[in-house]
Formats: C-alpha cells, structure tokens, sequence
C-alpha cells in the first residue's frame, strides 16, 4: 500500500490503517517564532529525504478551554515550535488511481482561543473511510498569538491568514494525496464554523471553496469592531507591562510565551460578563480574512452557487451555562437585566414566549435558550434562508442527542455532535456530553457522518429534502 506522498516541500510518510492513510504534522508553514512570531504566515523551508508523518504536530500556544468540563480535559501539548501543520487522511484507494476523492478541510472550535486540528477528538481516519473521501484538519493560531489587533505591526487576523495559507496548500499539494483540488468543502464547528463562512465569503479565498459545512456556528456574534480589538489590545499589552510605540512587536516576540497567555488569561477574566461568549480577541471587520460583515457579504452574494449544510444542536448555550453558578442562581429580574442589555426593549417579551416552550421554566433554563436562540440558532437560520431564497442547495439539521444519563441538564449541547462526526467516541472518555456509546449512539454517528460524507462528495444527500425558507419541516433532525 503507498504511504508516501509528495509535496511542494518534500515528502511525506503516513501510516496505513483501516483501509485509510494518515499524514500527520505536515507543515503547511514555518514555525512561528522568533522573528516570525505576530506575523502572517511565511513559507516552510521544506526537508529533504521523507519526512515521518505518523504523529500529530503540537497545538499552537493556549490556555485550558473554557468547556472542559463538558468535553474533557486534554493534557496540554502546544508549542510554538512546529504548530502550524495540517493532517491529512485519505483512503487508501485513492493512491491506486481513479478519479480523485472530493476533500473536506475542517477547522477545529475553541472560541478562538483553544484546540488543535491534531487531537483525537477530530481524527478524519474513520470519516474519510466511511465517505471515501479525503479530509484535512489544520492547526491555526489562536488567542493572542492568533488574533492580537495591532495593526501598526501588520498583526491581524493571524489565525484567519493561517487558515486561508491551509486552502492555498491544498489547492497546491492535495493531489498528491488522492485529493481534488476542484472540489473542496470547507467546513468546521463553533468558531472553526465561523471561520469557514468568512473563508467562503472573502474574495481571496472563495475561489478555493465549492462548499460549505457549518456546524453550530456562533453566528449572533458580529465581527469584532476595529475600535473595540484596539482597546483590548492596549488593555493587554498594560497587563504585559508593553509600552506602545515602535519597538512593541520587539517586546512581545521577546516574552515568553506562557507570559502572553496569562495575560490573556487575565484580560479574559477582568472582560468576563454571565451570557457574554465572546473572547478577548477574535476575528477583526476589514481585517486579512474578514473584509466585510459575514451578513453583508452573504447578502452580497459571496456564497451564490456553493452548497450549504448548516446545523446547530439543540440546546447549545448549556455547555456555557450549565457550570455557571452566576447563571444557575439567576432571579427571573436578574436574568430580565441581563437580557435587557442584550435585546434591549423587547427583552421581557422574549422571555415570556421563551418561558412558554419549557414545564418548569426557571430563570437559569430560560435565558439559556435565549442564548443558544441569539448567538447560534437564529443567525444559522438567517442564513440558510438567505440563501435557500436565492435557489441555491441548502440543507439544515439539529442535532437532538442528549446522553440517557445527563446529570448536568446538559441536553443536546454544543460540541455534542462531534464524535458522532468523526466517529472518536473512545476519544471522550469522561465527557457528560457524550455519555456512554452504545450500539444505538454509534449507529446515529454513522447516520449523521454518511449525510455529511455524501454533502462532501456531491453537494446533496439522496435521502434528505433540500431545505426551503422558512420551513421547519425541512429541517433533519439527528438523535
């Protein structure tokens, strides 16, 4: 069987499997240190002789996740050194000629802050078998390292110029894997979903997009205002004890890098508010990668004749609530508060109709749903309209699987769908997400992972309605 491939900087060994080829740690770009540390990515250098591809690469720079406690812990293995690498996995068939296999390049979540594209949690061995596909996951930078708004350094959107150096490789080097240039669904969940509708909106990169998958995309959060990344920015940079001034972009690539990540740590802290999702530091409006509003652009037309799988899990906002004793204490006033700084007038009319779908409608329970409703299911909805109107191939899923024993009222969470996905249930040992993964949870794993499988490969799935606007019906539900 062949497990070795070339690339535009040498070549690769992966490792046979399953009837499936793993690349792993494959460097889609140098090393962001020293010199290279705050800038856009540059390219690699390349090796000589084959490169061993067995293992992943480290994750970029970050602290703990804040959904720990709903996904799992993971042991921390970041590093500057070698971080930004891409993993491929692609059937074996695919190296024994044939038509070449439609490729799915997925970006992992973590609030902008946190994950890595080479955790068990997103192998594509066992999706890329099952589909007969090829699929790519990537590291980018995240939290400061990835989205630090100085642009009197040219520091912005980093980790977004990461991604958009990712699509560049595979247009690049994909075939050589079995892979199809030609056809590439970009897709993710949470902010990797996020960051695929602004990969295939912007003009640099759409081209290199034929479809998109987007999973519990936290579309109720705009951009980030330039003004607002500037002061929280100068607000970071004083809790460095960083001067401003010409020779800032010195100073920040002299620190250590734990140094950079607990000041992010603490300025995510002094920011915190309950019902606020929003990190310190994520993608920037007219910066590298998002040139304009995500909505301006779908209305402008930038996803015009790309197909569309879109979807949330139905009670999302638990995994940012559930644990949350400011949240879990709430008085129907405090959560009407909280609310009226965030709908304005209209938050008392919102709670009580949201009040009206729940038995026993706590405060807690109430504004949860409002929030899973205002930061991930209306935008999701929004879009899937927009562009079902525009006659375009739109699916829209929920996902309802909620574990038999759920402690926590957890639901059906966000980022519960994916080990169903990826088919890593042993990958979520102690996750109350997830729960224990009988027969009948790893069979709904293969149902939702041949839908999104047949998606990739075609831009339709043979058993499920194409969705049309405003009609609930058409929605699928997993679980």
């Amino acid at each position: 069987m062949v497990s070795v491939a070339e690339t535009d900087r040498g070549r690769v060994r992966g490792v046979a499997q399953g009837g499936v080829v793993s690349f792993r740690g494959i460097p889609y770009a140098a090393s962001p240190v020293g010199e290279l540390r705050f800038a856009p990515p540059q390219p690699h250098v390349g090796w000589t002789g084959v490169r061993e591809a067995a293992q992943a690469g480290p994750a970029v720079p970050q602290g703990a996740s804040r959904l720990e406690r709903v996904m799992g812990v993971r042991v921390p293995d970041w590093d500057e050194d070698g971080s930004l690498t891409v993993n491929v996995h692609a059937p074996a068939g695919a190296f024994e000629g044939g038509a070449a296999r439609p490729v799915l390049v997925w970006w992992h979540g973590g609030g902008f802050t946190s994950g890595s594209g080479g955790w068990d949690w997103y192998d594509g061995g066992r999706l890329a078998a099952l589909g007969d596909i090829v699929v790519v996951t990537a590291n980018y930078r995240v939290g400061p390292l990835g989205y630090l708004y100085l642009p009197e350094i040219g520091t912005a959107n980093l980790g977004a110029q990461d991604q958009a150096a990712v699509l560049a490789w595979v247009r690049d080097n994909i075939a050589s894997f079995g892979g199809d240039p030609r056809e590439v669904t970009v897709g993710g969940q949470s902010a990797g979903a996020y960051s695929s509708l602004a990969l295939a909106l912007d003009p640099r990169t759409s081209g290199l997009v034929n479809r998109v998958l987007l999973e519990s995309g936290p579309f109720g959060l705009p951009p980030q205002d330039p003004r607002h990344a500037a002061e929280n920015a100068e607000a970071y940079l004083r809790l460095l004890g960083v001067p401003g001034g010409a020779d800032v972009a010195t100073a920040l690539r002299a620190l250590p890098v734990e140094q950079l990540l607990s000041a992010y740590g603490q300025l995510a802290g002094q920011l915190a508010r309950p019902g606020n999702a929003a990190p310190p530091m994520y993608p920037v409006l007219g910066g590298p990668g998002v040139p304009r509003d995500l909505h301006r652009g779908l209305v402008g037309g930038g996803l015009e004749g790309k197909s569309l799988l879109i979807g949330t899990a139905r009670d999302e906002a638990t995994a940012f609530t559930a644990f949350d004793p400011r949240i879990q204490n709430l008085t129907t006033d405090g959560a009407l508060d909280l609310l009226t700084g965030q709908l304005g007038k209209g938050a008392h009319e919102f709670y009580q109709r949201c009040a009206a779908r729940f038995e026993e409608p706590t405060a807690a329970r109430v504004f949860t749903a409002l929030q899973t409703d205002g930061l991930f299911r209306d935008g999701s909805l929004r879009i899937a309209d927009h562009h079902a109107a525009g006659g375009n191939t739109t699916y829209v899923y929920e996902f309802d699987y909620r574990p038999a024993e759920d402690p926590y009222a957890l639901g059906a969470t966000h980022c519960g769908e994916l080990p169903f996905l990826f088919g890593t249930f042993d990958a979520y040992p102690d996750s109350p997400m997830l729960g224990r993964a009988t027969d009948a949870v790893r069979e709904l794993g293969r149902t939702f992972a041949t839908a999104v499988a047949e998606f990739v490969t075609s831009g339709s799935v043979h058993d499920w309605l194409p969705y049309t606007p405003a009609t609930a019906a058409r929605i699928r539900h997993f679980g």
